[in-house]
């Protein structure tokens, strides 16, 4: 079974330097605007999502919404 929910991107902070440096990210659930962001709102009304990734190539901009699919790991 896989659950799609749709999150903002609320902030994007940088940690550190050089090639230990990390990029830590704080998500929260859309709350309403267009008909399927209220869609989804029903069903995750609230929440928040946080890591810190070391990933150079992964960049989620502050502002821009997400769907964010989560299954089970095998």
């Amino acid at each position: 079974m896989t659950t799609r929910c749709k999150f903002t991107c609320q902030s994007k902070t940088l940690r550190g330097s050089g090639e230990n440096a990390q990029v830590e990210y704080e998500f929260t659930p859309v709350t309403g605007g267009t008909p399927e962001d209220k869609s989804f709102w029903k069903w995750t009304p609230s929440g928040k999502l946080n890591f810190a990734c070391l990933n150079p190539n992964v960049n989620f901009e502050p502002g821009k919404t997400y769907y964010l699919d989560i299954s089970e790991a095998e």
